[in-house]
């Protein structure tokens, strides 16, 4: 491992806390950043997630994809856990925490906009990131890109119906087009582009040239997750310093969320006897969020600051720095795995 990926949760630190300190310094200059975007997908969001997610692509040898349906338990672990369980185990968190326990000190239409919040993650498994939470496990590139895109599939039919039930209401309006945008942004362009410069490389000699440009590339998908966290936490940061006791309140139930998700995912893994590099990214797959697609819905329903906005981001601030620690976990159990 090189020094970005052996240190990755220090940059990711420094990374959030430049992020809000930046945001507050220069607040207008985050404000155009945010409003260059299509469908409510900023576009410079995208643009670094590209460059976060490309390298990993030009990895995936589509020749063994072939071979991903002679073991479809990491698959099916994937679907069960991303649709049967993880949207319902969000809800009833959210509701508990803003219904119950922090209900004194929430009113009920803003305790509403968070439940809502944490809602959307929940309906909306990760597309983007997962490459990255898959790379840093060693986990099967081919077979992590067929679990996002069983997935993606399935979240566009799926993503409305559920997040309508658990709402309570028949008539949400979800920007379909930001989600087909966001799909063939975060996973059809850059998979095109890496099977194309793939298939280049691979046929001028026996793979040297394709090594040495995966090496190459290798630092630029850590430095795209660094200005994707940067960009994003500039976004929020005046609302990340306004109203801090409400992040805590908000990231309670969420960190209760991703861990308990990946211990009901991990010890479901163990217990299929599922090989470690297909385990650890299912497993990622099932515990992470596309929260792109869960900011942009939120801000598309209720507003840039809403409770319900602000849930999402503080998605974010959750996700990575606890998504890295779960990496750290499944690295150091890999050897109680096949």
């Amino acid at each position: 491992m090189g020094i970005f990926e052996r240190y990755l949760s220090l940059w990711v630190g420094l990374s959030i806390l430049a992020g809000v300190i930046l945001g507050n310094l220069a607040p207008d200059a985050f404000g155009t950043i945010a409003q260059l975007e299509f469908a409510h997908v900023n576009l410079v969001v995208a643009v670094f997630i590209w460059v976060m997610i490309y390298p990993m692509m030009v990895q995936i040898d589509f020749s063994s994809i072939k071979d991903v349906g002679k073991k479809p338990k990491g698959l099916m672990l994937t679907l069960v856990i991303n649709w049967l369980i993880k949207p319902f185990t969000m809800a009833a968190l959210g509701w508990l925490f803003f219904r119950v326990i922090f209900a004194d000190w929430v009113d009920p239409q803003t305790a509403g906009e968070y439940i809502v919040g944490m809602i959307l993650l929940g309906v909306a498994p990760c597309t983007a990131m997962v490459f990255v939470w898959s790379q840093l496990t060693k986990g099967d590139a081919n077979y992590t890109l067929v679990q996002v895109s069983v997935n993606d599939i399935i979240m566009v039919f799926a993503f409305a119906p559920i997040t309508a039930f658990l709402l309570g209401v028949s008539d949400i309006h979800v920007p379909w087009e930001t989600l087909l945008l966001s799909v063939v942004l975060y996973v059809v362009l850059p998979l095109l582009a890496g099977i194309w410069i793939r298939h280049r490389l691979e046929r001028k000699d026996d793979g040297i040239r394709l090594e040495q440009f995966l090496r190459a590339l290798k630092p630029w998908s850590v430095l795209g997750l660094l200005a994707t966290v940067v960009l994003l936490f500039g976004f929020q940061a005046e609302t990340i310093i306004a109203q801090p006791q409400t992040i805590g309140m908000i990231a309670i139930p969420l960190l209760i969320q991703t861990y308990g998700i990946f211990i009901i995912a991990y010890a479901a893994a163990y217990w299929l006897r599922l090989p470690h590099n297909i385990a650890a990214p299912a497993c990622m797959i099932s515990t992470s969020n596309f929260f792109e697609l869960a900011v942009a819905v939120a801000i598309s329903l209720f507003g840039l600051h809403s409770g319900a906005a602000l849930a999402t981001v503080v998605g974010v601030l959750v996700e990575v720095p606890v998504m890295l620690s779960l990496v750290y976990i499944a690295n150091k159990t890999q050897p109680y795995f096949i």
